[in-house]
């Protein structure tokens, strides 16, 4: 098993190469990067801002000072070149420098990380700890009227995706009922408290509504995961053999069925280091939540190239981190899986 994981920690090598160079060459070709946006800019104060020119056809710039520009944000070199130089820097933990903020990125994504965690950290636990009892549950009392009206709403669920049940959510319980805030992360009632019991509860109610949205599509597989890989394991035939021997239901479930049903689960339980990252573009952009997911979506809507490339890098690493974390977590559940030479 060692030498397993010690090739699979050496794959991880050109694994991280090859997404890191196909991120970085689609930001190259991509239009409307920082030069092009501050050539609009210029354009547009020259104009009065009322210049719609393609930044293109600016003449606020000469050639000289363009070249300047594409100088000053590495733009000047070709792609492979230019991957080299971002990748030694990586090496030495520096991401470079934000073209929209002038920032280190460093700094930028460990200023919102606290938040990202934090959404990342109850979508894990509560997604595990509470849908994993529900499926078990589920498929012991498979067709009766609470499996019947779970399996109703967790469907509906997983049809709706979680930005959309967002907007449902704003609409209904902040903008029409006004029991929950709009969006963000605190609010002044955070900044006024002067206990951590009353900050701690200015998080929470803020964190109802975006909670909801993240565990929905995720609580929703993992529930009928586990109830259908325990209902599989039931009518097998090991557990029939187990219970016509004198062993009672109850502990062929626990000593038996459960142990094999939580396999494919363990599979995927890496993939999990995800949400403790960048959690959901779209349901932080709808709330407004200052973290990792919301930093992503503006840097690539205003093609901040380096903080995209810093966000790309550590999502890569963490998953081909959970991939490992998952193959191990799949040995330790199941003993007859035995990794070869």
């Amino acid at each position: 098993m060692l030498s397993y994981f010690l090739r699979r920690l050496l794959l991880v090598i050109p694994t991280f190469l090859g997404i890191t160079i196909l991120i970085f060459g689609i930001t190259r070709l991509v239009p409307g990067g920082p030069v092009e946006r501050m050539m609009t800019q210029m354009q547009a104060q020259a104009d009065g801002g009322s210049s719609l020119q393609r930044a293109g056809d600016s003449s606020a710039l000469s050639d000289d000072q363009i070249a300047e520009l594409k100088a000053f944000y590495g733009l000047d070199k070709p792609v492979l070149e230019a991957y080299v130089d971002w990748l030694g820097k990586l090496a030495n933990f520096d991401l470079g420098e934000s073209t929209r903020y002038y920032e280190p990125v460093t700094d930028m994504i460990a200023e919102r990380l606290p938040v990202s965690l934090f959404y990342g950290g109850m979508t894990f636990f509560i997604s595990y700890f509470i849908s994993l009892p529900l499926g078990y549950y589920k498929a012991l009392k498979h067709g009766s009227v609470f499996d019947s009206s779970s399996s109703v709403l967790i469907f509906i669920g997983f049809a709706l995706p979680g930005y959309v049940v967002g907007v449902l959510l704003i609409t209904l319980f902040s903008y029409h009922l006004e029991w929950f805030p709009m969006g963000g992360f605190v609010g002044d009632a955070y900044y006024d408290a002067t206990s951590f019991w009353e900050r701690a509860k200015d998080v929470m109610w803020h964190a109802v509504l975006p909670l909801i949205c993240y565990l929905i599509g995720d609580f929703a597989t993992l529930t009928m995961t586990m109830k259908n890989n325990l209902m599989e394991n039931l009518s097998a035939d090991y557990i029939r053999t187990a219970i016509a021997k004198g062993l009672p239901f109850r502990s062929a479930v626990r000593k038996h069925a459960l142990r094999n049903s939580l396999i494919p689960i363990a599979s995927h339980f890496g993939n999990s280091l995800l949400f403790f990252m960048t959690g959901a573009f779209l349901i932080e952009v709808i709330f407004n939540i200052n973290g990792i997911g919301l930093l992503g979506y503006e840097s690539i809507m205003e093609r901040d190239y380096p903080v995209v490339m810093g966000i790309v890098a550590i999502n890569a690493l963490l998953l081909l981190a959970g991939n490992i974390i998952s193959d191990i977590c799949v040995a330790l559940i199941d003993p007859r899986v035995k990794f070869g030479s």
